[in-house]
């Protein structure tokens, strides 16, 4: 957020006027719903449904696609399965890679998740998500349960979970939500939650299961 405020000018999109930055590549180590940040300003309301878009496979309402889908039979393909066949077979592998776009699929539903990449470096299981798009209000939405897929490979391969790459090749913010951002940001930085500082995260706590792409329960952000 404070890299698009910062760094972001105005531009257009089908549901409003946004604010663009330049494109980012950042790495997360741990994360889980439980993370001190996600609680005091995560919107808890939102996260069964955004986790039900990684965990089921038919599209939930008032997604135009799913990623559960996508990853699990994507073209008569369990993806997941197969990335892990791969890097089984071959553990050095840089071909871990899996798609979640088909050719000419109508515009609108193109989803912002267009890629996943595995490897297994240093005994540890190290994935590069790459959007196309991300909404910077919202991305924890996604990038939590994107760690329990990364963490569901890394168990199917009995190693550990290594970092998450994130790319983003236009983080954006709606103006409209430009007003609680901002106030957001201030809050974090007179708690002193400044630039490249982080707080400790709770990555690998849920189930192994698909239950695992849900919250607990325990805790919520107010």
């Amino acid at each position: 957020m404070r890299h698009v405020r910062n760094n972001g000018r105005p531009a257009e999109d089908d549901r409003g006027p946004i604010i663009e930055a330049p494109a980012v590549l950042f790495e997360i180590t741990e994360l889980g719903w439980d993370d001190p940040i996600l609680e005091s300003y995560g919107d808890a309301g939102k996260i069964p449904l955004y986790a039900s878009k990684f965990s089921e496979c038919a599209v939930v309402p008032p997604f135009k696609y799913s990623y559960g889908g996508r990853l699990r039979q994507f073209l008569g393909i369990n993806q997941l399965r197969w990335v892990v066949d791969t890097l089984r077979a071959k553990p050095y592998t840089k071909s871990g890679w899996i798609s979640l776009t088909a050719p000419g699929e109508p515009p609108d539903a193109v989803p912002c998740l267009t890629s996943l990449a595995f490897r297994l470096r240093d005994g540890r299981l190290a994935m590069t998500a790459a959007f196309r798009s991300q909404n910077v209000f919202t991305s924890y939405l996604n990038y939590v349960p994107l760690r329990s897929i990364q963490r569901e490979v890394a168990d199917d391969l009995r190693v550990g979970c290594g970092a998450m790459r994130v790319f983003v090749d236009v983080p954006h913010l709606y103006a409209v939500d430009a007003a609680t951002v901002e106030e957001i940001l201030r809050l974090s930085e007179r708690d002193g939650l400044g630039e490249g500082e982080s707080t400790p995260g709770a990555a690998g706590r849920l189930g192994r299961d698909r239950g695992r792409l849900r919250p607990n329960g325990a805790r919520r952000a107010s």
